[in-house]
């Protein structure tokens, strides 16, 4: 009798196996590997971002301290000190401009892209999941800013209200949270129709909910990944508009007002111009490398939401 009870379980068990037999496998989980190019260049953004930090207290002079003894000057000792990268044309040691214009430079572009991020997921989410006039209003508008070029609209708006740290991140914000507006409607607007969310729905789970366990979730690995590009576009950005006199103000440093200061030691010899072109170059690479490397491991699939 307990053989046969025990025969009639496992029917009743195999059966039940049976009855998912046709449903797809879920797939494996993979552990996320970067290459050997990727982890040198999350090595290299790491030691700008330490620098950030640490730079103004390892600097061997000040930013604005005149103690060259002569403009673009080579690397080599003088009457204050060595200068590790020379002079720029005021006779300022270049590695220690370098290291304090690290804080202005990352500082204000991961400032500025925080908050396009903080604005665009924000409002690209609201306009997926509401939808109606509200997804009309928001994008209509964000399509105009869109149709401007980028330099532009930040030089008309530096130049109706100043340059100033606050003014340089609210533009770079404004004008880069377009993009990142349109990746999150997109990305919201794939996912709800998604069967999962439907059954959320169907549930009774509110809205809130379906955007915090659902939505964000979905949507937080392409969004990341996009995050280092759109960094790059700021810091660049930041770098252009500091170049063209725009940006951060003098006496203090950022790595774009530098190349333009000392464009003209070029003629002499010196490197002071290209220092600070060097650092712009590593750090934004450095971003775009460890960007590909990721969207490589995901087949591609990141790189195609991107815009």
């Amino acid at each position: 009798m307990t053989e046969q009870v025990a025969s009639k379980k496992e029917e009743e068990v195999l059966a039940e196996l049976d009855s998912f037999a046709e449903l797809p496998d879920a797939p494996p989980k993979r552990k996320f590997r970067l290459s050997w190019v990727g982890w040198v260049s999350v090595g290299v953004v790491v030691f700008w971002l330490v620098i950030c930090v640490i730079g103004p207290s390892i600097a061997p002079f000040h930013e604005m301290d005149m103690d060259g003894d002569d403009s673009f000057l080579p690397a080599g000792q003088g009457e204050y000190g060595y200068f590790y990268l020379g002079t720029d044309y005021l006779s300022r040691d270049t590695l220690s401009r370098i290291l304090f214009g690290a804080r202005n430079t990352i500082g204000i572009s991961l400032a500025a892209t925080l908050l396009a991020y903080l604005m665009g997921i924000t409002l690209g989410i609201l306009a997926a999941v509401k939808g109606g006039w509200i997804d009309m209003g928001i994008s209509r508008v964000n399509d105009a800013i869109l149709a401007l070029p980028t330099i532009m609209l930040g030089l008309i708006v530096i130049a109706a209200l100043g340059s100033s740290i606050p003014i340089l991140i609210g533009t770079a914000a404004v004008i880069y949270a377009t993009s990142v507006f349109r990746i999150a409607r997109a990305l919201g607007q794939d996912i709800m129709v998604q069967d999962y969310v439907e059954a959320a729905a169907t549930r009774g789970e509110g809205i809130w909910w379906i955007i915090r366990a659902e939505v964000l979730p979905n949507a937080a690995m392409p969004l990341a990944t996009d995050f280092g590009l759109r960094l790059v576009f700021v810091v660049l950005f930041i770098s252009s508009l500091s170049f063209l006199g725009l940006g951060v103000q003098p006496p203090a440093s950022d790595w774009g007002s530098m190349v333009r200061e000392n464009l003209q030691g070029l003629t002499y010899g010196s490197y002071a111009a290209i220092w600070p072109a060097l650092a712009i170059a590593s750090f934004t690479i450095a971003i775009n490398l460890i960007v590909d490397d990721i969207s490589a491991k995901s087949g591609g699939s990141l790189a195609k939401k991107m815009v």
